[in-house]
């Protein structure tokens, strides 16, 4: 094997594995491996990604890991990383589904997320200030940090805050008529309604072949958090195919947080409980499927970007404002992870371990420890 694809499966299957906490802590953990320990590319080069992984739908984190699997070694480092990545996660939530429809409930893990949580934050606040010194640059960049911020507070959507803050940006920096094609960005917004599905008064009967459509459509056009998921997935699958009960839904959206990874897996988790294996395969492949197309495609193309100073300028709006994004998610998790004493020593403690150098997976597991012996 290609020493770099060995390298890549190695990685990407431990982030995989120990990646708890959604795309922000996989964000700070891919930074602390890819940047800080191996020097696989320069932070600026990480942040371009990351910046590029916001303007395609799809699941930012397992898009990321694409990126640098392609940076890495081509189109088989895409695919290598890509999978590597997603497939904890799939053997995790495959493995709870088996539960979940075997006995009815999915294993409860709150002791676990208790130690894990804390850390969490810890790592994000870590790798946020590492990025931070590096995408704001100016005082400028930081009143953009600052506006794109107050605006996800206040329930703008993600990509408008992303585009609204590019547009800002380069307007204040060049003649009107030349960010003319920064408008197709924006006009993503119309693919929303595509999603909306009228409610049907029975159950349709399950195909495969439409719950492969369900979930491709999903991963092709779906911006966003989590909720923003429960909403899409709800919308096809509750009102109008009748195939899942709302707490069906709510049951297999916590099975996607509770797991290291990425949300999407939450996809494994229907497929199984609709349709077994198979089932599970399907919406599996189905949602992640484009996510390989759009950095395949996109992937050539950032380099070009960096190097054109009007898409340059561009490109640093968009990382300013993927940072204030990054702030306002892990504001809104410290709020429910770090809500007692244990919870804010663990956090403390494990910030101090990390500016001592300490390898985050190493700080996550003894996170996971520490809530399994003393619970919630």
């Amino acid at each position: 094997m290609n020493p770099a694809l060995g390298d890549l499966a190695r990685v990407f299957l431990k982030l995989g594995t120990i990646g708890f906490g959604g795309p922000a802590a996989h964000i700070a953990l891919m930074e602390d491996e890819v940047v800080t320990r191996r020097r696989w590319m320069s932070r600026e080069r990480f942040l371009d990604l990351v910046g590029a992984t916001n303007l395609i739908p799809g699941p930012n984190s397992t898009e990321l890991a694409i990126h640098v699997g392609a940076l890495r070694a081509g189109v088989a480092g895409l695919v290598v990383a890509g999978l590597c990545f997603i497939l904890p996660a799939v053997l995790i939530v495959g493995a709870l589904a088996w539960g979940y429809v075997r006995f009815g409930a999915w294993p409860q893990a709150a002791g676990l997320l208790a130690g894990v949580q804390p850390v969490v934050i810890a790592v994000v606040l870590q790798a946020l200030w590492r990025l931070g010194r590096t995408a704001v640059r100016t005082r400028a960049l930081a009143a953009l940090v600052a506006g794109a911020a107050a605006a996800a507070f206040a329930g703008v959507h993600e990509l408008v805050v992303l585009s609204g803050a590019a547009v800002l940006w380069v307007l204040g920096r060049q003649a009107g008529p030349r960010i003319a094609g920064t408008g197709g960005i924006t006009r993503a917004v119309v693919i929303w309604p595509l999603t909306l599905g009228a409610p049907v008064a029975g159950a349709a009967a399950f195909s495969a072949t439409t719950l492969f459509l369900v979930f491709l459509k999903v991963g092709a056009v779906l911006f966003g958090s989590g909720y923003v998921l429960l909403a899409f997935l709800r919308a096809d699958l509750v009102e109008r195919l009748g195939w899942l009960t709302e707490g069906q839904l709510l049951d297999a959206i916590a099975v996607g947080q509770v797991t290291p990874g990425p949300l999407f897996t939450t996809a494994t988790f229907i497929g199984y409980v609709l349709g077994g294996p198979g089932g599970a395969g399907i919406a599996t492949a189905g949602i992640f499927l484009p996510a390989f197309v759009f950095v395949g495609l996109s992937a050539p193309i950032v380099p070009k970007l960096r190097a054109s100073p009007l898409t340059g300028a561009f490109l640093d709006a968009v990382n300013a404002a993927s940072l204030a994004l990054m702030v306002v998610v892990t504001w809104r998790l410290g709020v429910h992870a770090l809500t007692d004493f244990q919870g804010v020593v663990l956090a403390v403690v494990s910030l101090l371990l990390l500016r001592r150098g300490v390898n985050s997976a190493w700080i996550i597991a003894g996170g996971a420890i520490v809530g399994l012996l003393l619970g919630p």
